[in-house]
This record gives structure tokens, C-alpha cells and sequence, in this order.
């Protein structure tokens, strides 16, 4: 953020500035509530397209392409599915022998593997032949359960936790915890890695995140830090934004690039106070986003930047500038713990 240092100290600068920043904060947390309660609507119907970066560079085209492949998915919802899988990581693999960035078992793959990119194999180790078969079972499963009453990608996404004779005897979603808790997740997690085509609802949490973080103004950075006792109370970026929204209620992810699935993303001319900015030196890839503020207004944020500066205010217009997620309860909850 060296950039930004000119700016900050005109803004901030003569020793006043946090005393004025603090007013400010207080101005724009009131508008914050009486925005969210005003709102109404959100994000529209209409075809999906990927939020911007979401989905890793490499393999954007892909998703884009294959998850249109029937009616029961769209490409975000296909993204949802892999970040909850295996957080686009091509080499995971869990305890329970499934592999790849789409965590097929072995099974599931001798019957459902396809050759997504015409080189002549199925390697469940390549994306560009996992991506199109997870898409392809997909498909399969709800031509599987098409004649079976209700929402037909939840029909298809139950089917995929618990096999389509579940959802063929129950008529819908069984009544396992485990499979309304994944169509669930994976139905929420959609919304953020879709672009909004409409506006985004701001959170009502988010005035109490602001002055969460405007209490540790001045505050020293720590590289790992948590507000801890233990760390006398210093924080990181990700675990500043993380223990402001804890303030109010929702518990983000740890880590800043797992933080930006808790929402959805409006643009930069639509942001709002509380909204979290993020930062990366790929502009392509979510993954690799490094740096995570919470927006006040004004093109400025609260954030904790580095080791040997202290919480502050910043601007958020630099070049490294990838984007926002504006926060929600359900959001944050469809967040897988370990991706």
C-alpha cells in the first residue's frame, strides 16, 4: 500500500485525523442502518455469469463453458460445488479416496469420468477433464430425477449427496440433515460466485462491524494475530475483518481469500460501508488474494496492512484493488471450514 501513503497523510495527517476519521466512521455507520432498512430486492433472475475472479483464471473458461450444459446448473453453481469440493485445488484428495478438483471416488469416476478436453484419456488429476465430467454427472442425475416434483437443481444436488433413488422414494429432498445442509451450502455459496445482475442488499451487520474496527485504530499489527489477550490484542488483516463481523454475530473464515465467498459482490461504484475490499497481485484469482480491509466510505478503508504500521484508514484505490463481498449470515455459514 506504499502508494496510498501520500494520500493517507494528507487525509489523516497534523495529528487531527483520527479524531475526524472517527466522526466520519460514526456518520456512515447511521447510514449504514438506514440504508439496510430501506433495502429491498437484490440480486435478479436471468442467465449467470461468473463474479469476477472467483473462479481461478485457468479454469474460468471451463466452468463458464460446461456449466451451462442443462437447465440444472449454471456456471456459478457448478463453481460453488468445486470450491466446496476441493477449493479448485486439481491434486486434493480426501480421506475417503476422492480425488481432484471435483472429488470423484473411483467409483463414481469409472462410470461418470469423460474425456473433457479430446486428448484421448480421462484423468480425474486434470481439470479440464474433471470440471466437464462433474458437470456431466450433474446432468445425468437430474435427467435421473426429472419427473420428481420441486426445484430440479435441488432435486440434482440431493441426488449428488445421496443418490437419486433417495430423491426418487421421498419425492424431493430427503429428509437427511446431511443432504438439506448440502443443497443448502451449495445453494447459497451460488450467489457468490455469481455477478449480482441487480442490486446487492447492504447487511445490517455491518454498521457494528465498522465500529468494531474503529476501536482498534492505532492498534500494531501482527502477523497472525487474532485480538487475542495472548497477542495483546493485535490482529492481522483477515483476522481484524474476522473478528469485527464476530462482533455482530457472523463468523468468517480465517483466511482473506476464503472470505471473499461470503457474498455476493457488488461493484466498485456500488459499495457501502462495511463491505470488505480485497487485494491481490492476480487479479484473476480469488485464490490469491492477500489483503482484506473493511470499506467506511469515501474510497477509504479500515484495515491492519503490515507489520511495523498500525490499524488505520487507507485507501482502497491502488492498483492491486480485485474486489468486494458484501457479507451475509447465510453466506458466511455455506463456507466450508478447511477448502
Amino acid at each position: 500500500m506504499g502508494d496510498g501513503w501520500t494520500m493517507r497523510k494528507m487525509w489523516i495527517g497534523a495529528g487531527v485525523a483520527v479524531a475526524l476519521g472517527m466522526g466520519f466512521v460514526m456518520l456512515l455507520v447511521v447510514g449504514v442502518y438506514l440504508v439496510a432498512g430501506n433495502g429491498a430486492g437484490g440480486a435478479g433472475g436471468g442467465a449467470k455469469r461468473l463474479a469476477k475472479g472467483s473462479v481461478p483464471a485457468a479454469y474460468q473458461p471451463i466452468v463458464q463453458k460446461w456449466g451451462n450444459l442443462c437447465p440444472a446448473i449454471n456456471p456459478a453453481l457448478l463453481a460453488a460445488q468445486l470450491y466446496q469440493e476441493s477449493g479448485f485445488n486439481p491434486r486434493a484428495r480426501s480421506a475417503a479416496a476422492a480425488q481432484g478438483i471435483a472429488q470423484f471416488i473411483p467409483g463414481t469416476w469409472a462410470t461418470h469420468g469423460i474425456d473433457g478436453d479430446g486428448d484421448g484419456d480421462r484423468d480425474v488429476w486434470d481439470p479440464a477433464d474433471a470440471i466437464p465430467s462433474a458437470a456431466s454427472y450433474d446432468c445425468s442425475l437430474a435427467s435421473y430425477v426429472k419427473d420428481v416434483p420441486g426445484d430440479p437443481t435441488e432435486n440434482m444436488l440431493a441426488s449428488y449427496n445421496a443418490g437419486a433413488y433417495a430423491v426418487i422414494k421421498y419425492q424431493g429432498v430427503p429428509p437427511y440433515k446431511e443432504t438439506q445442509n448440502y443443497v443448502r451450502v451449495i445453494t447459497t455459496l451460488e450467489k457468490s460466485f455469481a455477478a449480482p445482475t441487480g442490486r446487492v442488499d447492504p447487511s445490517e451487520q455491518a454498521a457494528g462491524a465498522i465500529a468494531y474496527a474503529q476501536k482498534k485504530l492505532g492498534t500494531p499489527y501482527l502477523w497472525g494475530g487474532t485480538g487475542t489477550a495472548e497477542q495483546g490484542g493485535r490482529f492481522d488483516c483477515s483476522g481484524l475483518t474476522r473478528a469485527a463481523y464476530e462482533s455482530v454475530g457472523i463468523e468468517l473464515p480465517r483466511v482473506a481469500n476464503d472470505q471473499y465467498n461470503a457474498g455476493p459482490h457488488p461493484g466498485r461504484e456500488e459499495l457501502l460501508p462495511g463491505d470488505l475490499v480485497f487485494f491481490s497481485d492476480d487479479l484473476t484469482n480469488s485464490r490469491a488474494i492477500r489483503h482484506v480491509g473493511i470499506y467506511v466510505g469515501g474510497g477509504y478503508m479500515i484495515d491492519a496492512p503490515r507489520t511495523g504500521a498500525v490499524i488505520r484508514f487507507d485507501p482502497i484505490d491502488t492498483p492491486d484493488y480485485f474486489g468486494a463481498t458484501r457479507v451475509t449470515e447465510d453466506g458466511a455459514k455455506a463456507l466450508p471450514t478447511t477448502v
